[in-house]
């Protein structure tokens, strides 16, 4: 009884064992390879409860959401007209045929291999038929598209479907850069240089432009004062003569005021004449007439 009873045991623990190692779930994010010795038998794609023969088949696991691929180091390219670039692509992929997945490239890693020399090579290409103006401008997206559709025709044989390829970055190399900037900074300075001496030019230009024109109008203003001036003494002239010519001993006598005057105007004035002398007629005779 003691032997019997340990035999159905073990039978039963055999049993349990094999149920137990026959049944396996695939989740809604997962597609399996069931394998027998390595070699592929079946593909399971929809989620759900599986069986496969226990201790002689084995199951493995493939990502059924979309992966990415991003290069750890950027590439430097060689456009069409020359210029060199640094470029960085990124990749999203999907494993479609977990079969053929499995036969070419075995497991992501193996793929990352792959898929990393196929877009650089693609990149290489399609970026060496274009120019600098060409990838900064809005023809970047076309380009983009033209080498995600060659790598999906490339990738197709392993089983990957590629979602989308993009350049995250395309830059100048480290000197190059430094070069360009030190381009840029010259023409920079040398256009400043050349504005600045324009301005100095045509500061220039307007000082000696108001210069001459304040030299115009003073010399106009002082022409129209010293013919304002001369108008004005014409006509005093005029109406000293006309009023001088009406009355000759008033004229006489304004004669003798403006010289007293004049010869008066300084208080230290001193002047030495004959009492006879014809200046002082006035201060004898109001008509300026000499008395005997």
């Amino acid at each position: 009884m003691g032997i019997g009873r340990l035999v159905t045991l073990a039978v039963a623990a055999l049993l349990l064992a094999g149920v137990s190692g026959s049944l396996f779930t695939v989740n809604q994010t997962q597609q399996a390879l069931v394998l027998q010795f390595g070699e592929p038998k079946r593909t399971i794609q929809e989620p759900g409860l599986a069986f496969k023969l226990p201790f002689i088949q084995d199951v493995t696991y493939y990502e059924k959401r979309v992966l990415s691929l991003i290069p750890q180091d950027a590439e430097e390219v060689i456009l069409s007209d020359q210029k060199r670039l640094q470029v960085d692509a990124y990749a999203r992929y999907q494993i479609e045929d977990p079969l053929l997945f499995y036969q070419t490239v075995r497991n992501e890693l193996g793929a990352r291999g792959r898929l990393e020399a196929i877009i650089d090579s693609s990149v290489r290409r399609a970026l060496g038929r274009e120019t600098l103006a060409s990838i900064l401008t809005g023809q970047r997206n076309d380009i983009t598209r033209s080498i995600g559709e060659e790598v999906n025709a490339s990738v197709s044989s392993l089983g990957i479907k590629i979602i989308d390829v993009r350049l995250r970055r395309a830059d100048y190399p480290a000197a190059t850069s430094q070069n360009i900037f030190n381009r840029m900074k010259s023409e920079r300075e040398r256009e400043a240089k050349e504005f600045r001496a324009t301005g100095e030019e045509e500061a220039q230009k307007i000082r000696a432009d108001a210069e001459k024109t304040r030299t115009v109008i003073i010399s106009e203003a002082q022409r129209e004062a010293q013919e304002t001036r001369g108008a004005g003494d014409g006509k005093a002239i005029e109406i000293y003569a006309d009023s001088f010519g009406q009355d000759a001993d008033f004229f006489a006598f304004y004669r003798s005021m403006e010289a007293y005057r004049k010869s008066m105007n300084n208080n230290d004035t001193s002047l030495v004449l004959s009492p006879d002398t014809s200046f002082f007629r006035f201060f004898k005779d109001k008509n300026g007439t000499d008395k005997k």
